[in-house]
């Protein structure tokens, strides 16, 4: 992988977050947030150095950077000191995007960014994406839903067990082409194990 012109290959999260990536995992309950802490706490913790002075945290400097990206992200909820489990789907995803965010990746890598939200959450998760892309963010968005892909992306690819199996602008793809190019994948790889069999 290449970040503005350099190769990167990190061998885990802390060295992916230093080179400038950021992962926000489709599982946010399992894998992206700790959920009986606060809202502030984990906002921060993806970058947590940025809130210590000489190894402390610095909780009124904490809840200052969580109470900014409540308000930028119009995260709905009383106070950041609120318990991340008590938040809707649609909050809890803010939530885990403001953590990525306040770590300043260059790229950030969003799977299944919208699943398990209802439709207001879901637009205001794509207006966030969109200030991403403005802001000179890189965003990859990876979605099982044909709507949001053609909705929001530039560019996109189909991958099928690991590879590229197609790659279309935003201007030629539509839903039909996107389906012929997994279900032609699809075929191809049962061609090969029936060869091998």
């Amino acid at each position: 992988m290449f970040v503005n012109g350099k190769e990167v290959r990190p061998k885990n999260e802390r060295e992916a977050i230093e080179a400038g990536i950021a992962y926000v995992t489709e599982d946010r309950k399992a894998n992206g947030l700790v959920l009986i802490d606060t809202i502030a706490r984990n906002n921060t913790m993806a970058r947590l150095e940025k809130v210590c002075h000489r190894g402390i945290v610095d909780v009124d400097e904490e809840n200052r950077v969580a109470n900014e990206y409540k308000e930028a992200l119009q995260t709905k909820t009383p106070t950041v000191q609120q318990k991340v489990n008590n938040l809707s789907g649609g909050n809890q995803q803010k939530v885990l995007l403001s953590k990525w965010m306040f770590a300043d990746p260059d790229i950030l890598l969003l799977d299944e960014p919208t699943r398990g939200i209802d439709v207001g959450a879901k637009y205001e998760i794509y207006c966030i994406m969109n200030d991403l892309v403005a802001k000179g963010k890189s965003v990859v968005m990876i979605s099982s839903e044909l709507p949001e892909l053609l909705g929001m992306c530039d560019r996109i690819y189909v991958m099928n067990e690991g590879a590229i199996v197609a790659e279309m602008t935003a201007a030629e793809a539509t839903q039909e082409k996107i389906m012929a190019a997994i279900l032609h994948s699809d075929n191809k790889g049962n061609e090969e194990d029936n060869k091998g069999a």
